[in-house]
């Protein structure tokens, strides 16, 4: 069984987060500039056993899809592509910039660190990553 690894994925940047081996702890793993990102995949997937892409799916309040879809979309389609040997999930990241900036805020950790975006972005892709694990969709895996 391979990890489950999550993304955020933004113009910018992109937050990473992973399973470990066993899929039993979701943790942050990094962010990355996205222009990086496809490189950072292809050596993160020739190192380490990734079985599940989970790939966060940003909605508008009223269930439609946001506009960055745009770039999401093209990203996702490459991925599927580029590795058909990995099940890649599109899965609703509504709301978890803020429920991050809320966990970090709750942390405890100064007003500089809590500034730093990155950090957001790996967060969020931490929720996304701990949702989809309680989600029906990862169950049906």
């Amino acid at each position: 069984m391979g990890r489950i690894l999550a993304i955020d994925f933004g113009t910018k940047r992109t937050g990473i987060a992973v399973t470990d081996p066993l899929r039993i702890v979701p943790g942050g793993l990094k962010t990355v500039a996205t222009h990086e990102l496809n490189a950072f995949l292809a050596d993160y997937f020739s190192k380490e056993s990734v079985d599940v892409v989970v790939v966060g799916y940003p909605t508008n309040m009223n269930g439609e899809e946001s506009a960055s879809m745009k770039q999401i979309r093209p990203f996702v389609d490459k991925l599927i592509k580029q590795y058909p040997d990995k099940k890649v999930v599109m899965f609703d990241e509504r709301f978890t910039s803020v429920i991050a900036q809320r966990a970090i805020l709750d942390s405890g950790i100064g007003r500089m660190a809590r500034r730093n975006k990155a950090l957001v972005d790996e967060v969020s892709a931490t929720i996304i990553l701990e949702s989809f694990m309680d989600s029906k969709q990862y169950k049906e895996i």
